[in-house]
């Protein structure tokens, strides 16, 4: 599998730089995104561009099944402007047509973005608004972790959870675990049958990162491989927990931002996409800990960085799954997870 290397107001109130602010009094931009955090994004990111474009914001919710297949449905005659979607959900709109190309010259604030965010997909299609890393949080207290094969030790497999293949933690995970027994292959196989091999001593195949800290808490587990955006509740629990930078590095995930083809609020849809991307916005979304900056001027105290996905060096070393590998193996990942491990 290739491996791909990813990871102000004043102008606003002006103009966007190249896009022109449209006095849309009577305009209504309706955005496509996930449900978490929406009383944050309200008030740092809605509420303030719907007085700079004298529009308004409608938001619909969902998981990313749901939205896609809305967007889907109303292809000849769209009802969304522009959705938040990762990375391979992106591609997937793309290969259904559901996508305009994006004219990146008319966002004053992409060159800001770390390379990790500008057209990840590399077809023109999204530009990268937040990403994040996945590693192994872990009891330093019990156990000491230096490569992702280290959590099938023996003395360490009956104390960790793993993520279901289902997940979005599940695949990057598996594919690390794969780096790790020298196995770079896109059918994730190999890391798949060692998990296999464990199912028995493993405590568990988790869904939601919710669960990892009540288990962490009841110490029924010592480690597991999770979201950066999930570490703030570990460091609550009073417990002598840590992030691991394995050998092999860190892997993750990615968000984007896309238009909808046939939106007729193109224009405004844009506007609205350099305001979410500006480094003012981005700094106060990282501060409430809501997402981690794409944009690279941000700059956070090192008690925020210590809880978000952050810095350059970060970006360059993120190991991505390409979002193709993801649609065209994901099928076949499913399968095979379920004839080896079963769920």
């Amino acid at each position: 599998m290739k491996t791909v290397m990813m990871a102000s107001a004043a102008m606003l109130l002006a103009g966007v730089s190249g896009v022109g602010l449209a006095h849309a009094d009577d305009k209504t931009l309706t955005i496509s995104t996930y449900s978490i955090s929406q009383d944050d994004f309200k008030t740092i990111v809605y509420e303030p561009f719907e007085k700079i474009c004298g529009c308004k914001i409608v938001v619909e919710t969902g998981n990313s099944v749901q939205r896609l297949a809305k967007m889907e449905e109303n292809k000849e005659h769209p009802v969304v402007d522009m959705a938040v979607v990762s990375m391979a959900d992106a591609l997937n709109a793309s290969r259904k047509g559901l996508l305009d190309k994006i004219d990146t010259s008319k966002l004053s604030n992409y060159d800001k973005l770390y390379d990790i965010a500008k057209d990840p997909n590399h077809d023109g299609m999204s530009v990268g608004y937040t990403f994040y890393s996945t590693s192994i949080v872990y009891r330093s207290d019990k156990m000491k972790i230096d490569s992702w094969a280290d959590l099938l030790k023996p003395e360490y497999a009956s104390h960790i959870a793993w993520p279901n293949v289902s997940t979005t933690g599940g695949p990057p995970s598996l594919y690390m675990l794969g780096l790790a027994l020298g196995k770079d292959a896109p059918d994730l196989a190999a890391p798949i049958a060692a998990i296999g091999e464990k199912k028995d001593d493993i405590v568990t195949f988790y869904e939601t990162s919710s669960q990892l800290v009540q288990l962490m808490k009841q110490e029924e587990i010592w480690a597991a491989p999770t979201g950066r955006f999930a570490w703030a509740p570990f460091t609550k629990l009073g417990l002598p927990i840590a992030w691991a930078t394995p050998k092999e590095g860190q892997t993750g995930g990615m968000n984007v931002m896309v238009l909808t083809k046939g939106s007729k609020n193109h224009d405004l849809a844009m506007q609205f996409m350099d305001f979410w991307l500006s480094t003012e916005v981005q700094t106060k979304l990282a501060e409430k800990l809501v997402d981690s900056p794409a944009n690279k001027e941000v700059k956070v105290s090192d008690a925020v960085a210590a809880n978000i996905t952050y810095g350059e060096d970060t970006a360059k070393n993120l190991k991505l799954i390409p979002s193709a590998v993801a649609l065209d193996n994901r099928a076949g990942w499913i399968k095979t997870w379920n004839d080896k491990v079963g769920q």
